[in-house]
């Protein structure tokens, strides 16, 4: 078989990548393969975890009837999964580290499409806050191995445009994903929004057996050396920013539905529009974000920060007109773009250990996704009204930019990476 001009211009991608990182394991690009169809690949996989992860709250009143349990029990489903995520991220990359990056992915995917699988055949509480559990457990490690593999196919340069890609598939997922499975689970039941999450984690593993690169495991690779990411202060930095300075996004997202019914007066069909515009926000940052971050990557982090910050404050003022709010959630929604531009910063820091610190980034935002509804929620009850949530975040979108401060005045100071590696 012949090849293309793009499949040279990948493997040479490759092998720029693979020399310039002193740790990189043996990578060669699978035979047919393009950059953009294994990032094609890569992201499948964003999406059938973005479609499980928010869908689960839209089709939390059927399951939960259908089970017998009320709305706040049903909510520990979803609780379930986060802990799944926490859990799963350090622990698969830990355990994986001397397996190929490849074969690692294809792994995670089969789990999580026999995970969501059974959750779609859960006979009971019980049984469904296990499996949701277990369909956790893959994601924070999914998305960290698939985006080094991602950014290695590219030349440096191109870093967070690549790692952008792979999370391409999760906002799109926030627009297609979810109102695909909340429409199944209308019309043919809850389980069917599911089972269609396994089929996709099953499509995923299709593709990326045959498209990723067919790398080697690192020999030099081992769970200590990945867990020495825990010893630089630049990666707990790092993740500090994610887990405070996004906790803002995650604070107004979660009260909005009752903003809009409470403070705007929307009708409830208005829910959904103004959620596919936050995610259409969050694809158009992930989109352009990266561009200028492979450029300025510390300085991008920093101005996103300041930038969330400024539309969380302009929320409760926002909250008075459906325009005004929608346009809002679109502004907050660009901002998620940081996710990507903190994962890059970690490809930069964490040295040797690149698995860990990939994957952390995800327990990080999981974190957030707890912190923020928290904090946002004593502000409800404390009697500051809903759109209170909006203090909150910018709040804490400056709380993470502090964290950048300290990160940036001692890069040269804090143990860090004495270079680029991969896993």
């Amino acid at each position: 078989m012949a090849t293309t001009p793009k499949q040279k211009l990948a493997a040479t991608n490759v092998a720029q990548a693979s020399a310039e990182s002193p740790g990189a394991t043996d990578v060669q690009p699978a035979a047919g393969a393009s950059v953009g169809l294994i990032h094609f690949a890569l992201a499948m996989g964003g999406f059938a975890i973005g479609t499980t992860e928010f869908a689960t709250m839209s089709l939390l009143p059927y399951f939960g009837r259908d089970l017998g349990i009320d709305a706040p029990t049903a909510g520990h489903v979803i609780s379930a999964y986060a802990l799944g995520v926490v859990v799963g991220a350090p622990l698969i990359a830990v355990v994986s580290a001397r397996m190929a990056q490849r074969s690692v992915l294809i792994f995670l995917m089969g789990l999580f499409a026999l995970a969501n699988g059974l959750s779609a055949l859960a006979p009971s509480y019980g049984w469904m806050l296990l499996f949701r559990f277990c369909s956790g457990l893959p994601h924070g490690a999914y998305f960290g191995i698939a985006m080094l593999v991602a950014a290695k196919l590219v030349p440096p340069d191109k870093r967070t445009v690549a790692v952008g890609r792979v999370i391409l598939g999760l906002t799109v997922a926030t627009i297609v994903g979810v109102p695909m499975a909340n429409w199944l689970g209308q019309m043919v039941g809850w389980r069917w929004g599911f089972a269609v999450v396994a089929l996709l984690a099953l499509m995923t593993a299709a593709m990326v057996a045959p498209y990723a690169p067919r790398d080697r495991a690192d020999s030099g690779a081992s769970p200590l050396r990945e867990l020495g990411a825990l010893r630089r202060g630049q990666v707990w930095l790092t993740l500090a920013i994610g887990a405070v300075g996004f906790g803002g996004l995650f604070s107004v997202y979660t009260y909005l539905a009752d903003t809009l019914q409470q403070v705007t007066g929307a009708d409830p069909h208005a829910l959904p529009i103004v959620l596919a515009v936050f995610g259409v926000g969050m694809t158009v940052g992930n989109l352009l974000i990266p561009r200028f971050a492979d450029r300025a990557l510390m300085p991008t982090a920093g101005l996103l920060l300041v930038y969330s910050a400024l539309c969380l404050a302009l929320y409760p003022l926002a909250a008075k007109h459906l325009w005004s709010i929608t346009l809002d959630m679109f502004a907050i929604g660009c901002g998620a773009s940081l996710a990507t531009v903190l994962q890059t910063r970690l490809m930069d820091v964490a040295g040797d250990a690149q698995r860990l610190a990939a994957a952390l980034n995800h327990s990080a935002f999981n974190a957030a996704n707890a912190l923020g509804p928290w904090l946002g929620g004593l502000a409800i009850t404390a009697g500051f009204g809903w759109t209170s949530t909006g203090w909150v975040g910018c709040g804490l979108a400056l709380g993470g930019l502090v964290f950048w401060a300290v990160s940036a005045l001692t890069k040269d100071r804090m143990p860090s990476a004495a270079n680029h590696s991969s896993s």
